[in-house]
């Protein structure tokens, strides 16, 4: 009988999950469900606006889709006379990719000096890269725009680039995550007579693609969206990048709203590309930083 009771009891609890656990879970999915279609709904109203016209737009009669998908609403977009939006795309492109590889080069190089080059002002230097950032990015804008204007790189690529190829935030950063890295690599290269910089080269770097993948991910995401600093510098439209660009379809004189949309959306998609083939390495890096709750 006690045999026959401790089976049928076992029985109950290997049988499947509980009533209370099948209501959490879903609930959980719902909400996950809900957070999604959230997350989503800004991207919907990008590309519907952008396929749709005026009158559809600014409608006080919403429906999901517009009438008629207009993917003429792309040619307008990069005919446009008054607005060079490609040129706007090159821009950024290229103000992207080399601040990108400007900060990960400096920003590498400064971080392992200050975590492993033992030189008497060390703390000092690493104290003064922490002060940089207290400091609101407001203070110095105006210092940093009489330098632009003083070398004469108003309305060029030096002074949309440039100003952007040194972070303190990316080498602390940097810092951290080399304070963690084993020293045993290091000293396996200097036994084979490597210096600090052929250490580096052929044993660090080569073991921190992660935290390099994670900030140059973040680092591209910030380049690119800057406004404010190209909108100052970028006076001529030659130098304009997509952020400036789009601002000009929806100001005082003019009211874009389709070519807006459609432009949003042709302008995230390098983000969303670079964001979906390295998305893994932004908490892997952050892991990695030393950042560590």
């Amino acid at each position: 009988m006690a045999t026959f009771v401790s089976r049928s009891t076992q029985s109950r609890r290997t049988s499947g999950p509980s009533v209370g656990a099948i209501i959490r879970g879903v609930l959980r999915y719902a909400l996950l469900i809900i957070l999604a279609l959230l997350f989503l709904l800004p991207f919907y109203l990008i590309i519907r606006n952008g396929l749709a016209v005026e009158s559809e737009i600014t409608s006080p009669n919403w429906t999901f889709f517009p009438s008629a998908l207009h993917f003429e609403n792309i040619q307008e977009l990069f005919s446009d006379p008054e607005v060079p939006f490609l040129d706007g795309m090159i821009n950024s492109t290229i103000i992207a990719v080399l601040q990108t590889l400007g900060q990960i080069l400096f920003s590498a190089l400064a971080g392992y000096g200050l975590a492993r080059i033992p030189y008497r002002w060390a703390n000092q230097v690493f104290f003064a890269i922490l002060v940089t950032l207290m400091i609101p990015s407001a203070v110095i804008f105006v210092p940093t725009y009489v330098i632009v204007s003083f070398l004469g790189w108003v309305s060029t690529l030096q002074g949309l680039v440039v100003p952007g190829i040194f972070s303190g935030f990316t080498t602390f950063l940097f810092r951290q995550f080399f304070l963690g890295f084993p020293r045993e690599l290091e000293e396996a290269g200097r036994v084979d007579g490597l210096g600090y910089w052929g250490v580096f080269w052929r044993v660090v770097v080569p073991n921190s693609y992660g935290i390099i993948a994670a900030l140059s991910v973040i680092t591209f995401i910030a380049s690119w969206n800057a406004f404010l600093w190209p909108l100052v510098i970028g006076q001529d439209a030659s130098a304009w990048t997509v952020q400036v660009v789009l601002s000009n379809f929806l100001n005082a004189q003019v009211l874009n709203l389709h070519e807006l949309f459609i432009g949003a959306a042709i302008g995230i998609l390098p983000l969303m590309i670079v964001f979906f083939f390295l998305q893994r390495y932004i908490v892997e890096g952050y892991k990695q930083s030393g950042l560590k709750g």
